[in-house]
């Protein structure tokens, strides 16, 4: 079998390139098959509302925002485009690294599984660290309580994919090459530096909501944004992305049905 082309991140750690369960979790084409009905839920969940970036300020994923504003300064504008953006970002990775055009079910059950396993470190993290709808669920911020379930539901999947393309699949891809690859950094101070100034950035990011910027929600979601880097290095962008999603849905299913049951 040749040699498969992968990319910066597989050449420097290795991760992803054999034929094992945890390496084929890393491949994008299964990452896009696995994540596909989160994209499909996201997408019809939110046409509700009017993701116009000039339009009021409807509930929505300030990352998925920041997106159409993104294609809108280059003219194009559409609700669909990020999640054009994220299938085209998946499908190129995959055509790069040569991977085989295969569908594997069993694959996505144990992807399914793991989102849910590494979820549950998280959810203890956050009740150690504080407490609070603004902390425990970064998804729909202060005012998530006022939003239907339904709502925070899409919500917490569209966190899930687009804070992760953003924050992990891009950013860290981008430091990685800035670092290790044009600057020459050795891998073993690049990560540490990469993984630290992605889960900053991730956790200011939040703010630029209606939020009140507070030294428990940033010192919460700073070391959510390494936990999530952790898991996006090793364990890939599809569980990455579930563990996230797996992560706020839960939260709505704790924060909610408990009062309205």
């Amino acid at each position: 079998m040749a040699k498969q082309k992968n990319s910066s991140q597989s050449r420097h750690t290795g991760i992803g390139v054999g034929e094992g369960y945890l390496d084929r979790t890393h491949r994008p084409l299964q990452c896009l098959i696995f994540l596909a009905p989160l994209l499909l839920f996201y997408q019809i969940g939110s046409s509700v509302h009017p993701w116009n970036p000039g339009q009021g300020r409807p509930p929505n994923v300030i990352a998925f925002l920041l997106m159409l504003r993104f294609f809108a300064f280059f003219g194009a504008m559409g609700g669909y485009l990020p999640l054009l953006a994220v299938v085209a970002v998946l499908l190129i990775w995959h055509l790069s690294r040569k991977d085989p055009w295969t569908v594997d079910p069993v694959l996505y059950v144990g992807m399914f599984a793991e989102s849910i396993l590494w979820a549950l470190p998280l959810l203890l993290l956050a009740s150690l660290i504080t407490t609070g709808p603004a902390v425990s669920n970064p998804a729909v911020g202060q005012a998530g309580s006022l939003l239907p379930w339904q709502t925070q539901a899409v919500l917490s999947v569209g966190a899930g994919i687009y804070e992760e393309l953003l924050f992990r699949l891009i950013l860290i891809t981008l430091l990685n090459i800035l670092l290790v690859d044009m600057l020459g950094l050795s891998v073993g101070k690049a990560i540490p530096l990469i993984i630290l100034t992605s889960a900053v950035l991730f956790s200011l990011y939040h703010y630029l909501g209606n939020e009140t910027p507070a030294w428990n929600t940033f010192f919460f979601r700073t070391a959510a944004g390494i936990y999530f880097a952790a898991v996006f290095i090793f364990r890939g962008f599809g569980v990455d992305v579930g563990t996230h999603a797996a992560y706020d849905l839960i939260l709505v299913s704790l924060q909610y049905f408990p009062h309205h049951g």
